[in-house]
Protein backbone atom coordinates (compact mmCIF):
# COMPACT_ATOMS: atom_id res chain seq x y z
CA UNK A 1 0.00 0.00 0.00
CA UNK A 2 1.33 3.48 -0.88
CA UNK A 3 0.27 6.09 1.34
CA UNK A 4 -0.79 9.10 -1.26
CA UNK A 5 1.05 12.16 -1.28
CA UNK A 6 -2.69 14.21 -0.50
CA UNK A 7 -5.68 13.83 0.13
CA UNK A 8 -8.25 16.44 -0.86
CA UNK A 9 -7.69 19.26 -3.61
CA UNK A 10 -4.63 20.25 -4.74
CA UNK A 11 -4.28 23.43 -7.03
CA UNK A 12 -3.01 23.13 -10.47
CA UNK A 13 -1.76 26.74 -9.80
CA UNK A 14 -1.84 29.39 -12.74
CA UNK A 15 1.48 31.25 -13.28
CA UNK A 16 1.09 35.05 -13.13
CA UNK A 17 2.72 37.14 -15.22
CA UNK A 18 4.04 40.91 -15.36
CA UNK A 19 6.20 42.73 -17.39
CA UNK A 20 7.43 39.76 -19.45
CA UNK A 21 8.11 37.50 -16.78
CA UNK A 22 6.88 35.97 -13.44
CA UNK A 23 5.05 37.99 -11.10
CA UNK A 24 6.54 36.21 -7.87
CA UNK A 25 4.43 38.86 -5.39
CA UNK A 26 1.24 37.77 -6.84
CA UNK A 27 2.34 33.92 -6.72
CA UNK A 28 3.25 34.31 -3.03
CA UNK A 29 -0.28 36.07 -2.42
CA UNK A 30 -1.72 33.30 -4.52
CA UNK A 31 -0.30 30.50 -2.46
CA UNK A 32 -0.89 32.22 0.77
CA UNK A 33 -4.60 32.30 -0.33
CA UNK A 34 -4.59 28.27 -1.18
CA UNK A 35 -3.53 27.58 2.01
CA UNK A 36 -5.87 29.58 3.94
CA UNK A 37 -8.54 27.84 1.69
CA UNK A 38 -7.15 24.62 3.10
CA UNK A 39 -6.01 23.31 -0.39
CA UNK A 40 -3.55 20.43 0.28
CA UNK A 41 -1.26 20.55 -2.19
CA UNK A 42 0.16 23.46 -4.77
CA UNK A 43 1.02 21.68 -8.05
CA UNK A 44 3.35 24.11 -9.95
CA UNK A 45 4.04 24.73 -13.51
CA UNK A 46 1.73 22.05 -14.80
CA UNK A 47 -0.73 22.58 -17.70
CA UNK A 48 -2.48 25.62 -16.18
CA UNK A 49 0.96 27.19 -15.04
CA UNK A 50 1.59 27.61 -18.71
CA UNK A 51 4.42 25.75 -18.01
CA UNK A 52 4.89 24.84 -21.79
CA UNK A 53 5.72 28.67 -22.88
CA UNK A 54 8.24 29.43 -19.84
CA UNK A 55 11.59 29.28 -20.16
CA UNK A 56 13.57 26.40 -18.68
CA UNK A 57 14.57 28.97 -15.99
CA UNK A 58 11.60 30.85 -15.42
CA UNK A 59 10.38 27.09 -15.01
CA UNK A 60 13.39 26.61 -12.42
CA UNK A 61 12.83 29.85 -10.69
CA UNK A 62 9.13 28.71 -9.98
CA UNK A 63 9.80 25.78 -8.45
CA UNK A 64 12.68 26.64 -6.62
CA UNK A 65 10.03 30.08 -5.51
CA UNK A 66 6.87 27.83 -4.59
CA UNK A 67 9.05 25.30 -2.48
CA UNK A 68 10.26 28.25 -0.47
CA UNK A 69 7.62 30.11 -0.04
CA UNK A 70 5.49 27.32 0.69
CA UNK A 71 8.03 26.65 3.37
CA UNK A 72 6.49 22.71 4.40
CA UNK A 73 2.90 24.53 5.18
CA UNK A 74 1.62 22.08 2.24
CA UNK A 75 2.92 19.58 0.06
CA UNK A 76 4.66 20.79 -3.28
CA UNK A 77 4.33 18.83 -6.54
CA UNK A 78 6.71 20.35 -9.04
CA UNK A 79 5.74 19.72 -13.20
CA UNK A 80 8.98 17.85 -14.49
CA UNK A 81 7.46 16.64 -17.45
CA UNK A 82 8.40 16.46 -21.11
CA UNK A 83 8.65 14.60 -24.13
CA UNK A 84 12.52 13.85 -23.88
CA UNK A 85 13.51 11.72 -21.14
CA UNK A 86 16.88 13.48 -20.76
CA UNK A 87 14.68 16.83 -19.91
CA UNK A 88 12.27 15.19 -17.77
CA UNK A 89 15.15 13.63 -15.64
CA UNK A 90 17.14 16.97 -15.52
CA UNK A 91 13.71 18.91 -14.51
CA UNK A 92 13.21 16.12 -12.00
CA UNK A 93 16.34 16.11 -10.34
CA UNK A 94 16.31 20.13 -10.26
CA UNK A 95 12.68 19.25 -8.37
CA UNK A 96 13.88 17.33 -5.90
CA UNK A 97 17.35 19.28 -5.36
CA UNK A 98 14.52 22.29 -4.58
CA UNK A 99 13.11 20.64 -1.66
CA UNK A 100 9.86 19.43 -3.71
CA UNK A 101 7.37 17.23 -2.05
CA UNK A 102 6.75 15.17 -5.37
CA UNK A 103 6.97 15.51 -9.35
CA UNK A 104 4.21 15.39 -11.70
CA UNK A 105 5.17 13.68 -15.20
CA UNK A 106 2.84 13.65 -18.13
CA UNK A 107 3.15 11.29 -21.04
CA UNK A 108 5.51 12.69 -23.88
CA UNK A 109 3.65 14.65 -26.32
CA UNK A 110 3.98 14.70 -30.10
CA UNK A 111 6.67 11.51 -29.91
CA UNK A 112 3.19 9.36 -29.55
CA UNK A 113 5.34 6.47 -27.63
CA UNK A 114 4.34 2.74 -27.28
CA UNK A 115 3.69 1.13 -23.86
CA UNK A 116 6.86 0.02 -23.66
CA UNK A 117 7.99 3.67 -24.22
CA UNK A 118 6.13 4.91 -21.37
CA UNK A 119 7.15 2.52 -19.15
CA UNK A 120 11.38 2.86 -19.77
CA UNK A 121 10.44 6.60 -19.84
CA UNK A 122 8.77 6.56 -16.25
CA UNK A 123 10.88 3.71 -14.80
CA UNK A 124 14.02 5.51 -15.99
CA UNK A 125 12.99 8.52 -13.99
CA UNK A 126 11.81 6.46 -11.37
CA UNK A 127 14.88 4.79 -10.45
CA UNK A 128 16.99 8.03 -10.32
CA UNK A 129 15.02 10.57 -7.86
CA UNK A 130 14.03 9.80 -4.27
CA UNK A 131 11.05 11.36 -4.38
CA UNK A 132 7.42 10.36 -5.47
CA UNK A 133 6.16 10.70 -8.75
CA UNK A 134 2.16 11.27 -9.90
CA UNK A 135 1.89 10.31 -13.52
CA UNK A 136 -0.17 12.70 -15.64
CA UNK A 137 -2.34 11.20 -18.18
CA UNK A 138 -4.36 13.79 -20.33
CA UNK A 139 -4.19 11.88 -24.03
CA UNK A 140 -6.35 15.04 -24.86
CA UNK A 141 -3.34 17.16 -25.27
CA UNK A 142 -0.48 14.25 -25.56
CA UNK A 143 -2.27 11.72 -27.99
CA UNK A 144 -1.53 8.63 -26.29
CA UNK A 145 -3.00 6.96 -23.03
CA UNK A 146 -1.84 4.58 -20.33
CA UNK A 147 -3.14 0.98 -20.72
CA UNK A 148 -4.21 -0.65 -17.66
CA UNK A 149 -1.43 -3.11 -18.11
CA UNK A 150 0.88 -0.29 -18.00
CA UNK A 151 -0.09 0.86 -14.97
CA UNK A 152 -0.12 -2.22 -13.40
CA UNK A 153 3.77 -2.39 -14.59
CA UNK A 154 4.16 1.13 -13.70
CA UNK A 155 2.29 1.00 -9.96
CA UNK A 156 5.17 -2.19 -9.10
CA UNK A 157 8.04 0.86 -9.20
CA UNK A 158 7.97 2.52 -4.90
CA UNK A 159 8.52 6.01 -6.61
CA UNK A 160 5.36 5.90 -8.34
CA UNK A 161 2.79 6.96 -5.94
CA UNK A 162 -0.46 7.64 -8.24
CA UNK A 163 -1.60 9.66 -11.54
CA UNK A 164 -3.52 12.06 -12.28
CA UNK A 165 -6.27 10.78 -14.49
CA UNK A 166 -7.65 13.62 -16.86
CA UNK A 167 -8.70 11.13 -19.72
CA UNK A 168 -12.31 10.73 -18.64
CA UNK A 169 -12.26 6.78 -19.35
CA UNK A 170 -14.25 5.46 -16.68
CA UNK A 171 -13.15 2.07 -18.03
CA UNK A 172 -9.97 2.39 -18.04
CA UNK A 173 -10.02 4.37 -14.06
CA UNK A 174 -11.71 1.70 -12.84
CA UNK A 175 -10.25 -1.37 -14.25
CA UNK A 176 -7.07 0.32 -12.92
CA UNK A 177 -8.24 0.68 -9.48
CA UNK A 178 -9.54 -2.85 -9.27
CA UNK A 179 -6.05 -3.62 -11.24
CA UNK A 180 -3.56 -1.53 -8.61
CA UNK A 181 -5.70 -0.75 -5.61
CA UNK A 182 -3.70 0.89 -3.28
CA UNK A 183 -0.12 0.44 -5.38
CA UNK A 184 -1.30 2.86 -7.56
CA UNK A 185 -3.11 6.71 -5.99
CA UNK A 186 -5.46 8.12 -8.36
CA UNK A 187 -6.41 11.83 -8.41
CA UNK A 188 -8.91 13.73 -10.63
CA UNK A 189 -7.54 15.50 -13.07
CA UNK A 190 -10.70 17.11 -14.62
CA UNK A 191 -12.80 18.95 -12.45
CA UNK A 192 -16.19 17.71 -13.79
CA UNK A 193 -15.83 14.13 -12.59
CA UNK A 194 -14.43 14.44 -8.74
CA UNK A 195 -17.10 13.15 -7.01
CA UNK A 196 -17.61 10.28 -10.56
CA UNK A 197 -14.01 9.33 -9.37
CA UNK A 198 -13.85 9.46 -5.95
CA UNK A 199 -16.68 7.40 -5.68
CA UNK A 200 -15.13 4.67 -6.97
CA UNK A 201 -11.73 5.16 -5.04
CA UNK A 202 -9.93 8.17 -6.53
CA UNK A 203 -8.07 10.18 -3.69
CA UNK A 204 -9.05 13.77 -4.58
CA UNK A 205 -8.34 16.31 -7.37
CA UNK A 206 -5.62 17.96 -8.80
CA UNK A 207 -7.88 20.80 -9.88
CA UNK A 208 -8.00 23.98 -12.29
CA UNK A 209 -11.33 25.40 -10.75
CA UNK A 210 -9.60 25.30 -7.35
CA UNK A 211 -7.57 28.72 -8.52
CA UNK A 212 -10.75 30.32 -8.02
CA UNK A 213 -13.00 28.30 -5.69
CA UNK A 214 -10.39 26.59 -3.41
CA UNK A 215 -12.75 25.97 -0.09
CA UNK A 216 -15.61 25.11 -2.46
CA UNK A 217 -13.10 22.26 -3.96
CA UNK A 218 -11.52 21.34 -0.59
CA UNK A 219 -14.87 21.00 0.95
CA UNK A 220 -16.35 18.29 -2.33
CA UNK A 221 -13.14 16.46 -1.68
CA UNK A 222 -13.42 16.16 1.91
CA UNK A 223 -16.77 15.45 1.90
CA UNK A 224 -16.22 12.24 -0.76
CA UNK A 225 -13.34 11.44 1.73
CA UNK A 226 -16.13 11.30 4.67
CA UNK A 227 -18.52 9.03 2.58
CA UNK A 228 -20.94 11.99 2.30
CA UNK A 229 -21.33 12.21 -1.19
CA UNK A 230 -25.02 13.98 -1.17
CA UNK A 231 -22.85 17.37 -0.15
CA UNK A 232 -20.28 16.16 -2.59
CA UNK A 233 -22.88 15.87 -5.34
CA UNK A 234 -24.61 19.41 -4.32
CA UNK A 235 -20.73 21.22 -4.80
CA UNK A 236 -20.35 19.20 -7.88
CA UNK A 237 -23.60 20.18 -9.81
CA UNK A 238 -23.18 23.57 -8.34
CA UNK A 239 -20.46 24.61 -10.14
CA UNK A 240 -20.95 22.01 -12.98
CA UNK A 241 -21.60 24.88 -15.42
CA UNK A 242 -18.81 27.42 -14.02
CA UNK A 243 -16.46 24.07 -14.54
CA UNK A 244 -17.39 24.02 -18.15
CA UNK A 245 -17.25 27.32 -19.21
CA UNK A 246 -13.23 27.00 -17.91
CA UNK A 247 -13.07 24.66 -20.94
CA UNK A 248 -15.18 26.54 -23.24
CA UNK A 249 -11.61 28.09 -24.78
CA UNK A 250 -8.51 25.63 -23.80
CA UNK A 251 -6.55 25.99 -20.28
CA UNK A 252 -5.63 27.99 -19.04
CA UNK A 253 -7.02 30.83 -20.77
CA UNK A 254 -10.75 30.81 -19.56
CA UNK A 255 -8.93 30.27 -16.10
CA UNK A 256 -6.68 33.47 -15.90
CA UNK A 257 -9.39 35.27 -17.75
CA UNK A 258 -11.82 34.63 -14.83
CA UNK A 259 -9.32 35.42 -12.42
CA UNK A 260 -8.77 39.09 -14.04
CA UNK A 261 -12.27 39.41 -14.46
CA UNK A 262 -12.55 38.63 -10.28
CA UNK A 263 -9.59 41.42 -9.57
CA UNK A 264 -6.62 38.51 -9.40
CA UNK A 265 -4.35 41.05 -11.33
CA UNK A 266 -2.64 37.86 -12.49
CA UNK A 267 -1.70 39.50 -15.92
CA UNK A 268 -1.33 38.36 -19.39
CA UNK A 269 -1.27 35.24 -21.30
CA UNK A 270 1.49 33.67 -23.22
CA UNK A 271 1.26 33.14 -27.26
CA UNK A 272 0.22 31.32 -28.20
CA UNK A 273 -2.15 31.63 -26.05
CA UNK A 274 -4.26 34.46 -26.35
CA UNK A 275 -7.53 36.53 -25.10
CA UNK A 276 -10.93 34.67 -25.44
CA UNK A 277 -13.44 35.57 -28.12
CA UNK A 278 -15.53 38.71 -26.81
CA UNK A 279 -18.81 36.22 -26.88
CA UNK A 280 -16.76 33.57 -24.47
CA UNK A 281 -16.35 35.98 -22.26
CA UNK A 282 -19.79 36.51 -21.93
CA UNK A 283 -20.59 33.32 -21.13
CA UNK A 284 -17.71 32.62 -18.48
CA UNK A 285 -18.81 36.25 -16.85
CA UNK A 286 -22.72 35.11 -16.64
CA UNK A 287 -21.33 31.71 -15.03
CA UNK A 288 -19.64 33.24 -12.53
CA UNK A 289 -22.62 35.28 -11.60
CA UNK A 290 -25.03 32.09 -11.55
CA UNK A 291 -22.77 30.68 -8.63
CA UNK A 292 -22.26 34.54 -7.21
CA UNK A 293 -19.24 34.90 -7.62
CA UNK A 294 -19.24 38.13 -9.51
Amino acid sequence: MKTPIFTGSSVAIITPFKDGGIDFPKLAQLIDQQIAAGTAAITICGTTGESSTQTLEEHIEAVDFTVKHVNHRVKVIAGAGSNDTMAAMMLSEHAEKSGADALLLVTPYYNKATQKGLVRHFTYVADRVNIPIVLYNVPGRTGVSFTVDTYTELSKHPNINGVKEASGNFDLISRTIAACGDELNIWSGNDNEVVPMMSIGAKGVISVAANIIPEDMVKMTTACLNGDFITGRELQLKYFDLIGKLFIEVNPIPIKTAMNILGYDVGELRLPLCEMEPQNVEKLKQSLRNVGLL
